[in-house]
């Protein structure tokens, strides 16, 4: 299966202007109290018009692309969009690619209870050295508790780098999601376990709207946690 997380991260980070590209890369927005850097961005999957084949490990798109990138920063927003409208052509990796349109869309109108889908998976996990000093990753799955714990913590994390407040309620449970819905994506020779699925969010306002804007769970910026309203019809 073949895996591009790293190539549009790197496509990101080219079309910004210089210094907020070298400010993101090598520091983030720190967090007061643990001192974690976040980037404050996610993207999904690569979505073609038409469908996508798969063949010899390689992977053809067909019709029109589209990519969906998300951030609470307006500064980066504009950055991106800007640069992408003045070049109108740029690369993917090898490919060249032409730009039809940028489109801009505000957050979606706060509901207590919402119904997701992800655009790209969610992962959350945790690190821990073994009795032979091996360093391990435990992913966790939707269906065991720690993994909402982990993914509303991530949430507070956010909250108190952006806007220096706190919150400790909310809850982020599988509404429909199946053992199918596992992914295992490679990212620069990392194996990263994630879920797709659709998910069940009840957040205090500010909760959901860095939900959307900046991802759900952990390696945003690696192409994690990116989502939208899903509709039953």
């Amino acid at each position: 299966m073949p895996h591009y997380n790293d190539l549009i991260q790197a496509f990101i980070y080219r079309n910004l202007d210089d210094w907020l590209a070298k400010e993101l890369h090598d520091k983030g927005y720190i967090d007061p109290v643990t001192k974690r850097s976040f980037k404050l961005f996610t993207f999904s999957r690569l979505v073609p018009e038409e469908r996508a084949v798969l063949r010899d490990g390689k992977i053809t798109f067909l019709g029109d692309v589209s990519l969906v990138i998300s951030t609470p920063v307006k500064a980066f927003i504009e950055s991106l969009a800007q640069n992408l409208l003045n070049k109108q052509i740029f690369e993917l990796g090898q490919k060249k690619l032409t730009l039809l349109s940028v489109e801009l869309e505000g957050l979606p109108e706060y509901r207590e209870r919402i119904l997701v889908r992800t655009l790209s998976p969610i992962t959350v996990y945790s690190s821990f050295e073994s009795p032979f000093g091996e360093k391990k990753t435990y992913f966790y799955s939707p269906f065991e508790k720690k993994f909402e714990e982990l993914i509303l913590d991530n949430l507070r994390k956010k909250l108190r780098t952006f806007y220096g407040d706190d919150e400790s309620e909310g809850s982020v449970r599988p509404y429909k999601v199946g053992t199918e819905d596992q992914r295992i994506v490679f990212y620069k020779g990392t194996v990263i376990k994630g879920w797709d699925g659709v998910f069940e969010l009840n957040l205090p306002p500010k909760f959901f709207g860095l939900a959307f804007n900046s991802g759900l769970g952990s390696k945003n910026s690696q192409g994690f946690g990116c989502i939208e309203v899903w509709n039953k019809k």
